[in-house]
């Protein structure tokens, strides 16, 4: 697929020595198709600007200019990559800016300009935390529109997981509280260069209104609470906040003999509200 008028993805890694590195968390896509699907998985592109970590050669970055987003900021910490990202910059004329940093490291609020959406192959070592950051911002909703994420299938599963499934744990309650979120499509590993030893998945997140209550920190120690003995009843695993049990169970209207796998969030988000009115 030509998108563009740029070279090749294989051809921009050979000529700039852009060997992806494994300290770095980096498994390039070099096939413009499946960037395209990404872009495209985050709807219309048209006056959005879409803040991308990770660009590497710039294959999603490619794919989202070319897809029509107003502006690109791509956030790139490994210096290899700058002068492939320079090229496309220069082919698309005031629509890229790069950012030379950490990801872990930058203020994404700041960079909002706009309809803004973060679409991104993130890293694999950072790609959770990176999540959580957003997910955790006060106030809700946030500053972007969306989040389209690559993750490893076994993390896109945790983030869609619902009560009672078996990857439903502490991210799934943050996810299913603050977010629709749904898987788009897989992508295989051999779509990688090097290919990772998983499959991987393709994640859209969408902010949703919620209550202002509880507070996410308060929220978190619950679920931090109820899933580090996600085998014992809830009546059990709840004694480590400290608070009356009784007290918690009447407030999100549980018997005690569940497990953490099992209540609906809105259960979490109860005993939460009563933790924060009991301190």
């Amino acid at each position: 697929m030509q998108i563009d008028t740029l070279p090749p993805l294989r051809e921009v890694i050979a000529t700039h020595g852009l060997q992806a590195k494994k300290q770095l968390g980096q498994n390039f896509l070099l096939d413009l198709n499946l960037t395209a699907r990404i872009a495209r998985a985050s709807g219309p592109l048209e006056g959005v600007t879409v803040i991308e970590v990770g660009p590497g050669p710039g294959g999603l970055t490619r794919a989202l200019l070319a897809g029509g987003a107003k502006k690109v900021i791509a956030i790139e910490r490994d210096e290899r990559a700058l002068p492939a990202l320079a090229e496309i910059a220069a082919a698309y004329p005031g629509r890229l800016e790069v950012i030379s940093g950490d990801a872990m490291e930058t203020d994404y609020a700041a960079l909002a300009d706009g309809p803004t959406r973060i679409v991104a192959n993130l890293p694999y070592n950072i790609g959770t935390e990176l999540l959580t950051g957003w997910l955790t911002l006060d106030p809700w909703p946030p500053f972007f529109e969306s989040l389209t994420l690559m993750f490893q299938r076994e993390v896109a599963e945790r983030i869609v997981a619902k009560p009672g499934d078996k990857p439903f744990g502490r991210l799934g309650v943050l996810c299913g509280w603050r977010t629709d979120a749904k898987i788009m499509f897989n992508v295989d590993r051999n779509a990688f260069t090097p290919p990772p030893s998983v499959t991987s998945s393709v994640v859209h997140l969408k902010p949703k209104a919620i209550d202002a209550t509880p507070r996410v920190a308060r929220l978190e120690e619950v679920t931090r609470a109820a899933f580090g003995q996600r085998r014992k009843m809830v009546r059990q695993s709840l004694k480590s906040l400290g608070l009356p049990v009784p007290m918690l169970l009447e407030a999100a209207g549980l018997k005690g003999e569940e497990r953490a796998e099992e209540l609906p969030i809105s259960a979490f988000l109860a005993i939460a509200r009563a933790v924060e009115a009991a301190r």
